[in-house]
């Protein structure tokens, strides 16, 4: 019943306001990027898409097929009742080829294609690897749009170099006409940036998250590298992984993916799925 007051237009609108809310929320999953166990591929393909399915995971980031023939593949993600959500593309294939990109996401399923990496000559990362690289993620990027796919980029650290009197990814997120981006936490931490202050600051932009946490003390730079084994269980680093989720939450963040690229992954996923759930 009404409270009096209250009009029939306006409690409309307030239903509907929190049914999409509702659908928002239910509609953000936790996935596994599938580079987590890319050891466990080489010598089990199988085997290893049934543990993520054990693991209780349905929406993966890949892209590969990892030896096997593309269609023999699927079917088994379908028989693991696993959806490939997003898929992996060079900054070569996006530059010179897009098409073959724009197929890869057809034939996976996809909503989503990312690339994870700018080349650039040894540490030598600067406006100019910047420029070129916000031209070819907005090419490609609209051939993806107008195809019903979207292209997110994956900031691996360099990208958070000082520019003017912001950074690099300040200038490359205000020009991002046709691509959004992907949060790695870590990576944003490890630049010695505040992945939280950052995801508030672009919440329209990150549209992506990879969870991954870092372990307590590790050395930052902005080169984009570092030691995988310094990845720990989530909620036992550095990183703020529960305001981060909290955030992702309230700004729709459909999916974020786990990636774990230590020697320990397979111990590790479970515990940080049971982290996650007691948040």
């Amino acid at each position: 019943m009404m409270k009096k007051g209250v009009s029939f237009c306006s409690w409309i609108a307030f239903l509907v306001f929190g049914l999409l809310n509702a659908s928002q929320l239910e509609a953000q999953e936790i996935g596994l990027q599938l580079y987590s166990l890319r050891e466990q591929f080489k010598t089990d393909v199988s085997g290893t898409l049934k543990m993520i399915s054990d693991w209780g995971i349905r929406s993966i980031e890949g892209g590969d097929s990892y030896g096997m023939p593309v269609d023999d593949f699927i079917d088994l993600l379908n028989k693991n009742n696993l959806k490939v959500v997003s898929v992996g593309a060079t900054f070569e294939e996006l530059r010179d080829n897009p098409k073959v990109v724009l197929e890869r996401a057809k034939v996976f399923g996809a909503t989503y294609v990312m690339c994870s990496w700018i080349p650039h000559s040894r540490n030598a990362f600067g406006i100019n690897e910047v420029q070129n690289a916000i031209s070819v993620f907005n090419i490609a990027g609209k051939m993806l749009k107008g195809n019903g796919f979207q292209l997110v980029y994956h900031p691996h650290g360099y990208e958070f170099r000082p520019y003017k009197t912001e950074t690099l990814f300040d200038y490359m997120a205000k020009k991002a006409l046709h691509f959004n981006f992907e949060m790695d936490v870590y990576w944003v931490q490890h630049a010695s940036e505040d992945p939280l202050k950052l995801l508030k600051k672009y919440s329209s932009k990150f549209v992506l998250m990879h969870l991954k946490d870092m372990a307590i003390g590790t050395p930052k730079d902005d080169t984009g590298h570092a030691n995988v084994e310094t990845n720990v269980v989530l909620g036992t680093g550095e990183v703020n992984i529960a305001a981060l989720l909290a955030e992702a939450k309230k700004i729709g963040v459909a999916y974020l993916f786990i990636e774990d690229e230590s020697s320990r992954v397979v111990e590790q996923v479970p515990q940080s799925l049971e982290y996650l759930k007691g948040l």
